[in-house]
């Protein structure tokens, strides 16, 4: 079991997220993720005619951002709570997450998986000593399975991005941008579930208002920008594309959020998300999953908008299947 010191007790966190609680947040996780780099690239930076800086969470513990979120929200558990397990269903990045934060804390973790999950991403969640169990490849059965789960085991359900303090935990990665990249005029992350794009709104506003928060998502999955244009939640129906990070709806939390503090919403096609990812790939030297290339697809779809600004881009993650790449 991790040390105490390490521990804060849980309080309900049910409310948006203050500034206060993003910064204790980032505290609280400090020893179990890694600060990653911000990078730049002049030969995208003459393609796109502005100036952009990558925050690199490819580079993160289990390769996406998602090690924020699990690790606030498990650090945050009482010891009782953590005694009996922590429960997720996941077939991505959050799985993984949940497993390794799980393990740094000593704590038992049952993931849910359909049954089609890829196999690179079970054999890691394993190797984080998690318990796998399967299901078939529906959202209604990945739900009934988990509450089987919670009643059999009496762990605690870490929600994926319905959860503020996942959402606090995903906010310190524009923290952290925004501490080492002043002035920016737009910061662009992926809109999937909306946990990523929730806190980084948040913690933009809080510490650089001046800056608009673009979110870029595939067309082909694109139910945040139909519910923000609807004014309310639409759920995504049988989405398509090769952004496989980005096929979740929005909750009522995250799209609350995101309907405030969110300027606008860019849709891009998979075509697009494929030339960005290549382009990253050659020019920077890094693997990025489709999901991380959707903001640069979006901005260099309208790149006459964002001629001479500077740009904040987080690359959400690296994790992708090598034996099945689009190019």
């Amino acid at each position: 079991m991790v040390q105490m010191e390490y521990l804060k007790v849980m309080k309900v966190l049910n409310q948006v997220p203050s500034l206060a609680d993003i910064e204790a947040a980032h505290r609280r996780i400090q020893p179990w993720i890694h600060y990653t780099p911000v990078l730049k690239c002049k030969s995208i930076n003459e393609l796109s005619g502005c100036s952009i800086f990558f925050k690199c969470e490819n580079f993160q513990k289990v390769g996406a951002f998602k090690m924020r979120g699990a690790s606030n929200a498990i650090l945050s558990l009482e010891e009782e709570q953590l005694s009996k397990g922590i429960a997720t269903h996941s077939s991505g990045n959050h799985a993984q997450a949940v497993a390794l934060a799980a393990k740094n804390v000593g704590a038992k973790a049952y993931i849910v998986m359909p049954k089609n999950a890829p196999k690179v991403k079970v054999a890691a969640v394993k190797g984080y000593e998690a318990e796998v169990i399967f299901c078939e490849a529906n959202i209604a059965a990945r739900e009934t399975t988990l509450n089987k789960v919670v009643e059999d085991t009496g762990a605690t359900f870490i929600h994926p991005f319905d959860n503020y303090r996942v959402i606090a935990g995903q906010a310190t990665a524009a923290l952290e941008l925004l501490e080492e990249i002043e002035r920016l005029d737009v910061l662009m992350a992926p809109v999937g579930g909306g946990g990523l794009i929730s806190g980084t709104a948040l913690t933009t506003h809080y510490l650089s208002p001046h800056t608009k928060i673009i979110a870029g998502e595939p067309k082909g999955a694109d139910d945040a920008y139909r519910s923000v244009k609807a004014g309310k939640i639409i759920p995504s129906v049988n989405p398509q594309t090769i952004a496989d990070g980005l096929l979740t709806s929005l909750s009522d939390k995250t799209f609350s959020i995101i309907r405030e503090h969110v300027s606008e919403i860019i849709t891009v096609s998979d075509e697009e998300i494929i030339e960005a990812m290549r382009l990253i790939w050659e020019r920077m030297k890094i693997l990025i999953e489709p999901s991380s290339a959707v903001p640069l697809a979006a901005l260099i779809q309208q790149k006459n908008r964002f001629v001479d600004q500077r740009i904040g881009i987080i690359l959400t993650g690296g994790n992708i299947d090598l034996d099945k790449l689009p190019f």
